[in-house]
């Protein structure tokens, strides 16, 4: 089984505040909603935040969650309207057939690997000191880049680009964002994530490999609020040029 979670978190309340700072306090708080303790299963999140007066909160579980420590926190309890909605993922997952057309929505932290970074860090050059060593990861900064690895890597998650009208790919870079925050208790180190949010339409070409990109997530800083594929109907709309572009998907 699968769960989608939508919370409602009030940005005027300083643990909100906190939380929308802080990706590594937010994936705290949101491991705080899983009645299985210490979590093991995959959790998935991501923030949108274009309303300026609430934010939506969009989590993925494999078991049924419970937000009230969100909503008492963050959140506005007692208002009428339900601040925490949590859906059954099964329909969209058996509804994923060859050749199905969605609109998509992903946060994601695109990256290479490389034994030659230009400026390592001290975790990077520490591992670059062991014996064979694999390569560390760094950030692609533009926009040509996070959409080059976006296309690149759909056909292993079981998907597609639709194209639009003029024959390009119907994906788009929607927003790019640098996040800076500390993890560790004992030797707190600074994690720097350059993310790329990515909406447009995409046709299933593998089921299998679909709903595992789903469940699972895609790419790294899963964790971190990135990884979180979300479809919905597409709806094709015209754009400035005439070419065709998709309504953006916040859920399912």
């Amino acid at each position: 089984m699968a769960y989608l979670s939508r919370i409602w978190l009030n940005p005027l309340r300083t643990a909100t505040q906190r939380m929308l700072r802080d990706p590594h306090v937010m994936h705290a708080a949101v491991l705080g909603g899983i009645p299985a303790q210490p979590v093991t299963e995959r959790v998935l999140w991501r923030i949108e935040a274009g309303d300026p007066y609430r934010a939506e909160l969009l989590v993925l579980t494999r078991s049924v969650p419970s937000w009230e420590h969100l909503v008492e926190q963050g959140g506005w309890p007692g208002a009428e309207e339900p601040q925490a909605l949590v859906r059954d993922y099964t329909p969209l997952l058996e509804r994923l057939g060859r050749g199905g057309e969605f609109a998509f929505r992903l946060r994601a932290n695109p990256v290479t690997a490389t034994r030659i970074p230009l400026r390592p860090s001290p975790a990077q050059e520490r591992q670059l000191e062991r014996e064979r060593p694999r390569g560390v990861r760094v950030p692609h900064r533009t926009a040509a880049h996070q959409l080059a690895w976006l296309t690149e890597r759909l056909g292993t998650w079981g998907f597609e680009a639709v194209d639009t009208a003029d024959g390009n790919a119907d994906v788009l870079l929607a927003a790019r964002e640098r996040v800076s925050f500390t993890k560790g208790r004992k030797e707190r180190h600074r994690v720097v994530l350059s993310t790329a949010t990515f909406t447009g339409r995409l046709r299933v070409t593998s089921p299998d490999q679909a709903r595992r990109a789903l469940l699972d997530g895609v790419g790294p800083a899963r964790a971190y609020g990135c990884g979180l594929i979300t479809l919905a109907p597409a709806v094709p709309t015209a754009t400035a040029g005439g070419a065709s572009a998709s309504r953006p998907a916040a859920g399912a």
